[in-house]
């Protein structure tokens, strides 16, 4: 098992890289869901950097754990850590989301390492995560299951479904991952369908919960590094995040969720980056 040089990056330096990765594809691209996008690169980068195992030169190593982005349309975040890790070359994110492309606008793992399954129908991670923890239980694997959930994505039946499901086979190896910017593609969480109480939700349906701030990567690693958090139950991290991190005009901005950057809007949105980095 190698973790490439991801071991030797300072997380939060990389989230800033790769945010600025996103607005250059989306960019280039013509494309959206860069709020989404920006929200989660904290989290991604202390999992790669941090606590993943796997090996980039042996992507189907069968004991290294798995990672599912749920909310699939955020998936140019995820290309681009895979990228730093080693998955597939760097210039492979110049053609992302375009005809040529393996890089498809939602998380997509035809023929594309690094990437455990398609997503981006919501509602579908979660699910498939809970499989792959139970078949990783019963075959004796070491591996776990990280899956990264959107806010918005709650709305899903589906999940809840896959929540009691996950208690109910006592899934120690599985951790969720909830992006809680509260903003989803119609409008603030609170006003489509509210989710509080939220901690007491996942609480009544049998799961550890922990909340945290999910730009903080001392608090990220800190939360991740004690899994499970109780031995016989699914844990659920609830990442307190803000849409649009990073980027001054784009943070808690529900048009980001779809418009697309200006060549002017994109020099200042690196701008910004580069002077936190």
């Amino acid at each position: 098992m190698t973790m490439n040089d991801l071991r030797n990056h300072d997380p939060a330096k990389l989230a800033n890289k790769l945010r600025v990765h996103v607005l250059q594809m989306l960019h280039s691209a013509n494309s959206s869901h860069v709020g989404s996008c920006l929200s989660i690169a904290d989290i991604l980068a202390v999992l790669y950097c941090r606590v993943l195992r796997f090996d980039s030169s042996l992507p189907d190593w069968p004991e290294r754990d798995r990672f599912i982005l749920s909310k699939g349309h955020a998936a140019a975040a995820v290309y681009a850590v895979l990228a730093e890790a080693d998955f597939f070359p760097l210039e492979w994110l110049n053609d992302y989301s375009s005809n040529k492309s393996l890089l498809f606008g939602h998380i997509t793992s035809t023929n594309l390492p690094g990437v455990e399954i398609s997503t981006g129908s919501l509602g579908h991670g979660l699910p498939v995560g809970c499989g792959m923890a139970l078949a990783g239980k019963r075959d004796g694997l070491p591996s776990r299951v990280f899956v990264l959930l959107s806010d918005g994505e709650l709305d899903e039946g589906s999940n809840w479904e896959a929540i009691l499901f996950a208690h109910q086979h006592k899934l120690d190896n599985l951790t969720v991952l909830l992006d809680y910017n509260r903003i989803q593609g119609f409008g603030n969480t609170k006003d489509v369908i509210d989710l509080e109480p939220l901690v007491a939700k996942w609480e009544a349906f049998g799961w550890q919960v922990q909340e945290i701030d999910g730009h903080d990567s001392d608090e990220i690693l800190e939360a991740l590094e004690h899994h499970p958090m109780t031995e016989g139950k699914p844990s659920v991290i609830v990442a307190h995040t803000v849409k649009g991190k990073g980027v001054s005009f784009m943070e808690n901005q529900l048009d980001w969720h779809y418009k697309c950057t200006n060549p002017e809007q994109l020099e200042q949105a690196i701008k910004e980056l580069s002077e936190l980095a």
